[in-house]
């Protein structure tokens, strides 16, 4: 006879789950029972904590899905199971606290459970000896605080959880520490905790006595940017092979267990790319700015890298981190020089990246007596012929991102030196000399050789050299005086309107234009409104007049120019008046004008011709790397240095693609058939091209070159020859 079952919801947890939650008070008597079974099942469990119980396992999951429905009659169910967790953590079997932690964060994704109790769970937990458990854990904390955060930032919250984490960075458990860091980390890529309290937070992991942790903290600081990391790990993923075709390969080629491996090793990198792609976006703030005290923190960490005996990478992290404190916040930090140098050799292990730190360790507030045997060393030992060109192109590198922070390092004699090499037989070295001329051509062109300074321009005559601490601070905005010359060539252009509506420069007479000389190539007129003024270039007979015009004090209004003294019948002045002049016209129109966006962008393209426009109003071509244009970063690039002005070496797939572009719309190559009638015979010369070798060796043999012995026994045949016949 065979049994029936009539009630199976006792045995039938998914069932009873799945009825309670659609009608809870019908089935409020099933779960009282499973409440009591679980009730006498953990008391069972907690005098053996160590051996697995399956009933007990899927009870408490079963307990914290119908959680919400019955909250009267649980109220006390994820106390438990946090103290239990708090009691027995280390001893608990990984599957039983697995499952514990489950249950706790569907209670949590329910509100039925504070935040800060939970998460100060699992950061105890995060001391087990369970590496899947530690990454569940980090996981969940990450993402519950996110959301968290997600629509306003807690600030209460927050706070209890960073003092927390800071506690836990002190703690003798490692693994503990380093995942404190690393939770604090990722926070501040997914932009949820990018405070400065965090960044300080991170900073204080740098002394940490645990390696991986120091180690972790510096990564995060010294982390490069998100956008040309994405681009190394896309040019690598293009070397590694596609899923599809080595599963196509493994199913038709023999099987063999080195396919198999090579098989499960590219389903692993496919996945950990497919989960790379998934993750949230990273930001690039520099956490750098938000340190609190960067000068004592440099200090700190120099004195822990002149007592630390790890290994040579972590110590150059270190040294990364210290320069970038110093050229970043513009730190005071003298004995960081004298320990780098140190290292400055063409054989040095990273020796690119250790120019690297010198350059962003420098800037205007160093002392160039601090400086200057960093930069003889560097020039002492990469700029010399003795090195191969590459090395030597990278010291002059080095030197120009050097200087480019601190100009006043530079002495005239060693740059006079160093700018001798823009005729070097290598390209590469004579691109790197020319670029740190081009560097002082715009900073202290007097510093450079006469033949160096390049033709003088607008903006080059106005270049004022800075002494050491001098700030350059200007009252008036630089090139304003570019809108008061367009409003008069404005005034001045509406009578000589053409009937096309096109502007026509019309050049105006004055008084004194008669007495011009037309042959004189020294003398450059400049436009402002209905007067011209000329200038005097910097000739022998300018500099015999320069004393007399100095003397002279010229006023001009906007009407007319006016001498106090009497004018010469040339109307000429000095160059410095010139520029006093525009700075006096700037002040005044920047108190007296607000500017519009239309203003700016004129004195923005006014500024930018200064550059290309000589004296004499000539124009050249501008230069398309010109060091002048480039901005000084806060960071100093790799590629800075390691910039090499070298044309390198086609592989054979290239040269060929190159003789073949090359031989695009030109005529067949090759041997030109001149025959009149195509079916007419063909010379013996030209059928010996088809023969087999062996039917014309004997010929071919008989161009080789001979030797001496040869020819000498052919002249003596040929003599002896000779002398019969006579």
């Amino acid at each position: 006879m065979v049994k029936r079952h009539n009630n199976q919801l006792p045995d039938n947890l998914p069932q009873l789950q799945n009825l309670i939650k659609r009608d809870p008070l019908s089935y409020k008597d099933e779960f009282l029972q499973q409440q009591q079974h679980y009730q006498s099942l953990m008391n069972v469990f907690q005098l053996r904590p160590d051996q697995p119980n399956k009933q007990l396992d899927d009870l408490v999951m079963f307990m914290a899905q119908v959680a919400h429905c019955y909250p009267d009659h649980l109220v006390n169910f994820a106390q438990e199971l946090i103290t239990l967790l708090q009691t027995h953590n280390t001893v608990l079997d990984p599957g039983m606290r697995m499952s514990f932690c489950r249950a706790l964060i569907l209670l949590r994704n329910k509100n039925l459970l504070a935040p800060t109790d939970l998460l100060s769970l699992f950061f105890q937990l995060l001391k087990c000896q369970d590496k899947n458990l530690r990454k569940f854990l980090e996981t969940h904390i990450v993402t519950d605080i996110k959301n968290i955060n997600a629509k306003h930032k807690n600030a209460r919250l927050n706070t209890t959880l960073q003092n927390f984490m800071y506690s836990m960075l002190k703690d003798n458990n490692a693994k503990s520490a380093k995942m404190s860091v690393n939770i604090m980390i990722q926070l501040y890529k997914k932009n949820v905790w990018n405070d400065a309290k965090t960044v300080n937070v991170i900073a204080a992991a740098c002394f940490s006595k645990v390696t991986k942790v120091m180690v972790a903290a510096l990564k995060f600081f010294i982390g490069s940017d998100p956008i040309e990391e994405k681009k190394s790990d896309d040019s690598d993923s293009d070397d590694e092979p596609n899923p599809r075709e080595v599963m196509m390969a493994n199913k038709v080629n023999k099987k063999t267990r080195k396919r198999e491996k090579q098989l499960k090793k590219v389903k692993q990198l496919a996945q950990k790319a497919k989960k790379e792609k998934s993750d949230a976006p990273s930001f690039n703030f520099s956490a750098l700015h938000l340190i609190h005290d960067p000068q004592g923190l440099a200090e700190r960490l120099f004195r822990q890298l002149e007592k630390t005996h790890e290994r040579f990478e972590v110590r150059l992290m270190t040294l990364d981190m210290i320069s970038r404190l110093i050229g970043l916040h513009q730190l005071i930090l003298f004995n960081f020089y004298p320990y780098i140098q140190r290292f400055l050799q063409p054989h040095q292990k990273e020796v690119i990246r250790l120019l690297q730190f010198v350059a962003q360790s420098a800037h205007e507030l160093v002392p160039p007596d601090a400086l200057e045997p960093v930069l003889r060393t560097l020039v002492n030992n990469f700029v010399t012929e003795r090195n191969t060109s590459d090395c030597m192109a990278i010291g002059l590198n080095a030197v120009r991102e050097l200087c480019l922070r601190c100009p006043l390092v530079m002495t005239a004699d060693l740059l006079h030196d160093l700018a001798e090499y823009k005729n070097y037989r290598e390209k590469s070295v004579a691109m790197a000399a020319k670029s740190l001329i081009h560097l002082y051509r715009s900073s202290m062109p007097e510093l450079l050789h006469k033949k160096n300074r390049g033709k003088p321009t607008e903006a080059s005559i106005e270049i004022k050299a800075k002494k050491y601490g001098e700030v350059d601070a200007k009252d008036y905005i630089p090139g304003a005086e570019v809108l008061l010359e367009e409003n008069e060539n404005n005034k001045s252009g509406d009578d000589d309107d053409d009937s096309d509506g096109e502007w026509v420069d019309v050049s105006h007479s004055s008084d004194d234009e008669n007495n011009e000389d037309d042959d004189d190539e020294n003398k450059n007129e400049i436009n402002k409104g209905d007067e011209k003024v000329e200038i005097i270039n910097d000739s022998e007979e300018g500099k015999q007049n320069e004393s007399k015009e100095q003397e002279k004090k010229i006023v001009i209004s906007d009407d007319k120019v006016t001498d106090n003294s009497q004018l010469s019948t040339n109307n000429s002045y000095n160059k410095y008046e010139i520029i006093n002049e525009k700075k006096q016209q700037a002040a005044i129109l920047s108190v007296d004008r607000i500017f519009t966006d239309e203003d700016f962008e004129r004195i923005d393209a006014a500024l930018i011709r200064k550059q290309v426009e000589s004296a004499k109003r000539g124009k050249k071509r501008p230069h398309p790397d010109d060091v002048i244009n480039k901005p000084k970063n806060e960071l100093v690039s790799l590629a800075d240095i390691e910039m090499i002005h070298k044309k390198r070496k086609h592989d054979k797939q290239q040269r060929i693609e190159s003789i073949r572009k090359g031989q695009e719309g030109r005529e067949k190559f090759g041997y030109k058939d001149g025959r009149v009638d195509p079916f007419s015979s063909k010379t013996n010369r030209e059928k010996r091209k088809n023969k087999n070798f062996m039917m014309v060796r004997h010929k071919v043999r008989g161009k080789v070159k001979r030797s001496f012995k040869d020819k000498q026994i052919a002249l003596r045949n040929y003599l002896v020859k000779q002398k019969r016949m006579r």
